[in-house]
């Protein structure tokens, strides 16, 4: 009885030293994201939705027995593997982040995960990442995400596209890990319905004459065409030669497509184009559109706001149950924290979270995406379609 009650007091000194030395100590994690490059219209919003979970922990005063968190951005591009590589070292060697948030774009995610966060045992969480490579990637339980898999993006456009009675599309998609993987999953699940795609076609991003590329997809035909491609890259340019040469006037939008860029630049020219973008009617959903609307989020209703809130979220919450700053600690808890059993937790409610943790209970984080990790560590998912209608892009339903 003794040794026992020696052992617990032995603990019970480690962890309240462990507590003593975060208190008011700073816990940097890292926000990855393009700021620059193909989707650079999005990602402020994204990042501002992390960086808003992190203002809520730290205001609550309840992490690590009162630890401030501090985001530290980097850029990613989205497309150079390079230059997210030397950005995401920084974080880790100059400024000591515990995590990170990231990164966005498919390629670069996975050049991350592979050069920088595994070798050097970092937790990764992707908000956008979607390519169905990264489900085999190599993490050693390191990487999650809080998108679904653009294996499920694939079956739920060819569901859309079946339903509205389009039966046959040309396909282009931005020549990388994200546009390849959307493009096969896409045609694979379009042609088992019933189907038929035309033409397949990469197109690079940064030209400033599509013309040919088009060309060769309309000599094939289709009903429309598919483009997996980024906004603020070479997905509008496929866009404006179709429309300029009258190749297509119905337009397929992927996720990397959805923005208000996409509504700046075109508006009713591309009326009745349909798209998908995850996305959930959930409680927490409404939950989080009202915090955004009271921070005054610039595209705050713009795609995956939430996810990046619930990345963030996730990873203060499992740190919590691990009593631990240290990847290699907590890295384990974030799948208990994001799934039953235990209290629902909701955007806005990170301290009531954090308290039950550190009282010893347990939490179900659903936060603002209705957040269910699968497999290995992605999202079931959810996913909202949208129609342009008036200009807008414009929510029909959720699937």
């Amino acid at each position: 009885m003794k040794k026992f009650l020696m052992a617990t007091a032995a603990t019970a000194l480690m962890a309240g030293a462990a507590l003593a030395g975060s208190h008011g100590n700073e816990v940097k994690l890292g926000v990855i994201l393009g700021f620059t490059g193909p989707i650079e219209s999005l990602t402020p919003a994204m990042a501002a939705g992390a960086e808003m979970a992190m203002t809520e922990v730290t205001a609550s005063g309840k992490l690590m027995g009162g630890a401030k968190v501090t985001p530290v951005r980097a850029d990613s591009t989205c497309v150079d593997a390079g230059a997210a590589t030397a950005a995401a070292e920084r974080l880790i060697t100059s400024d000591g982040v515990k995590g990170i948030m990231g990164a966005d774009c498919s390629g670069v995610t996975g050049a991350v995960l592979a050069n920088v966060a595994v070798p050097n045992g970092i937790v990764m969480i992707s908000p956008s990442a979607t390519s169905p490579a990264l489900s085999a990637a190599e993490d050693n339980g390191l990487f999650f995400r809080t998108s679904p898999s653009d294996a499920r993006q694939g079956q739920v456009l060819a569901e859309v596209l079946m339903e509205k009675g389009i039966k046959s599309v040309a396909v282009t998609y931005t020549n990388n890990d994200y546009g390849k993987g959307l493009a096969d999953a896409f045609s694979s699940a379009f042609v088992a319905a019933g189907g038929s795609v035309t033409a397949t076609a990469a197109h690079e991003d940064g030209k400033a004459d599509y013309s040919a590329e088009v060309g060769a997809l309309a000599s094939a035909g289709g009903d429309a065409l598919v483009v997996a491609g980024y906004v603020d890259q070479g997905g509008p340019g496929m866009i404006r030669a179709s429309l300029d040469s009258g190749a297509f006037d119905m337009f397929v939008l992927p996720d990397g497509m959805i923005g208000s860029a996409l509504e700046e630049a075109f508006g009713s020219e591309i009326e009745g184009s349909v798209g998908t973008v995850p996305g959930t009617e959930s409680e927490g959903a409404g939950m989080m559109a009202k915090m955004i609307e009271a921070a005054a989020i610039e595209g705050g209703d713009g795609p995956y706001v939430g996810e990046s809130y619930d990345a963030a979220a996730l990873i203060m919450l499992a740190m919590q149950a691990a009593g631990s700053t240290e990847a290699g600690d907590y890295k384990t808890k974030i799948m208990d924290v994001a799934n039953a059993p235990g209290e629902k937790i909701y955007p806005g409610e990170l301290g009531k979270a954090l308290e039950i943790i550190a009282g010893g209970g347990e939490v179900d984080y659903v936060g603002a995406t209705a957040v269910e990790l699968i497999g290995p560590g992605e999202a079931a998912g959810g996913y909202r379609e949208l129609e342009v209608k008036g200009g807008k892009l414009t929510t029909v339903k959720y699937r």
